[in-house]
């Protein structure tokens, strides 16, 4: 939904009115490659930043009349990113805040209140397909085997030999670990600072292709080394399932995210800076071609990591067996592709569409995946316990960094000379203290001169506003926790008049 309603958004407030007034400029025959590059004769349409216009709009059967209204087409691209951001904040704020209240929270106290009401209350007889109540049975048993092995492995006393010795494996893969992030995040850079060395203008279908190798290696780099994370995963001794899940996560969320960093900051301190003509299109069609080149690797990784690991594990090594659905795995992909088209709708406002086409193939194929070639998770249930985890995941670090980003880019970065909708000024934010400047010649909009003068541009104004926005977030959190509390206390008021029951009979109606 992110990204249908920053399409509508933009293509009704940015790339409708700049339409009915297109510039006039040469045009680049299509070859074919800019599908995949995003390059040559894409970059002259409106899907970049570097092709709307920084003039009002009023299309070309009003340029001779001049009562018409005009669309101040800077105005228009600042408020439009900033309106969509700040919805989209609000809405993950809701939703994290609203997800936390759901029944899967409380699986904690479940489990502690004892094993009988998961065993008795947690099946659905709505459930009639064989298939489904196998399903439901397996996921069902799963989850009580790791409830009891939690339980007993909580109460189990461990040796201090014992606790150094799962205490060393578990520094020993974090260590694993760090040091694959830092050497991705190493590779990438060296490939970025060689890569500016190599940039030329020239539009040669060789130089186009050549642009396809950073993609690449980053695709490559989300691709295997999540692999390598899941064998130190196996090679460590957790007390507790869910802490397995949860360290997996936290591995493959700092893999991406440090990355997708290594990327910001070469885009804002190399490019930005650089004599690239165009440099907002420049990162749009490095943000286009990161896209397209991850939907490619998911449908080889849908090939070789599913089909043909079924065929393996059916006909040649049936020790193997048919691959599980990893539900975790594809959220994170998702993540990290929500916040790709996060960080190109400045660059690149029409890059919503790229998004919506490649999520939808991706559903029916991974649909069509998981059908034949995939079973069904076995821990289903902890994956539906962790979605709250997913959402806080979707808001921080990935919204907070895209947001902080596109702050750098509007308040502290000049825009390029030459192009684009804020061509000419020092920053983008000045298009709205010129705004201001006209608006303050009318009495009845001193108000909003004065709000822009004592509010937006004061710091102390957004520290009150994150103060009181964490302040909500923590209340939240508390009446959650009182919740999750009361919730334990009834459990346990339950089983003890269930205990006094059973000692004291109730009395009998005889005279």
């Amino acid at each position: 939904m992110f990204n249908v309603f920053s399409f509508l958004v933009n293509f009704g407030f940015i790339t409708v009115p700049q339409l009915l007034d297109p510039p006039i400029g040469g045009s680049v025959g299509f070859r074919g490659l800019e599908i995949l590059t995003g390059a040559g004769y894409f970059n002259q349409t409106v899907l970049y930043y570097g092709s709307y216009t920084n003039s009002s709009v009023s299309g070309h059967s009003a340029s001779q009349n001049s009562t018409l209204p005009q669309y101040d087409m800077q105005l228009s691209y600042f408020f439009t990113m900033g309106a969509y951001l700040v919805l989209c904040g609000l809405s993950l704020i809701y939703s994290d805040c609203s997800d936390s209240n759901h029944p899967w929270n409380t699986q904690i106290q479940i489990a502690v209140a004892g094993s009988a009401s998961h065993l008795l209350c947690s099946w659905d007889f709505s459930v009639v397909n064989e298939r489904a109540v196998q399903l439901r049975r397996s996921n069902l048993h799963v989850q009580l085997k790791e409830t009891l092995s939690e339980r007993v492995q909580l109460q189990a006393v461990l040796s201090i030999s014992e606790k150094l010795q799962h205490f060393g494996i578990h520094l020993a893969a974090w260590f694993i670990s760090s040091s694959l992030a830092v050497g991705s995040c190493s590779a990438v850079y060296f490939l970025l600072t060689l890569r500016s060395q190599l940039i030329t203008d020239s539009n040669s279908p060789e130089q186009e292709a050549a642009t396809l190798l950073l993609p690449i290696v980053v695709s490559l780099i989300n691709l295997l080394v999540p692999l390598l994370y899941t064998l130190l995963r196996k090679m460590e001794p957790f007390t507790i399932a869910r802490h397995q899940i949860y360290a997996l996560i936290i591995r493959n969320v700092l893999l991406k995210m440090s990355i997708l960093g290594v990327l910001c900051y070469y885009w804002l301190e190399k490019v930005a800076e650089s004599n690239i003509g165009c440099w907002e299109s420049f990162v749009g069609q490095d943000l286009y071609r990161l896209i397209m080149i991850d939907f490619l690797f998911c449908l080889l990784g849908s090939f070789f990591g599913e089909f043909l690991h079924r065929i393996i594990g059916t006909r040649c090594a049936k020790s193997l067996g048919v691959p599980e659905f990893d539900i975790g795995r594809n959220v994170l992909d998702l993540i990290y592709a929500q916040t790709l088209a996060w960080i190109g709708i400045y660059f690149a406002p029409l890059l919503p569409v790229m998004q919506i086409i490649k999520l939808f193939l991706i559903f029916y194929l991974k649909k069509v995946s998981l059908m034949q070639n995939c079973q069904p998770p076995r821990r289903s249930g902890r994956a539906a316990q962790i979605q709250t985890i997913f959402i806080l995941l979707l808001f921080f670090p990935s919204f907070v960094g895209v947001l902080s980003f596109v702050a750098v880019t509007m308040w502290r970065r000049t825009p390029s000379p030459y192009c684009g909708p804020f061509r000419g000024l020092s920053l983008p934010f000045e298009a709205v203290s010129k705004w201001m400047e006209r608006v303050n010649i009318f009495p009845e909009f001193r108000w909003a001169v004065w709000i822009y003068n004592n509010l937006i541009q004061s710091a102390l104004f957004f520290l009150i506003l994150t103060l009181i926005i964490l302040i909500l977030i923590y209340v939240n959190w508390q009446i959650v926790r009182g919740r999750k509390m009361l919730i334990f206390l009834l459990r346990e008021q339950i089983i003890n008049v269930s205990l006094d029951c059973a000692f004291f009979p109730p009395p009998s109606n005889e005279m």
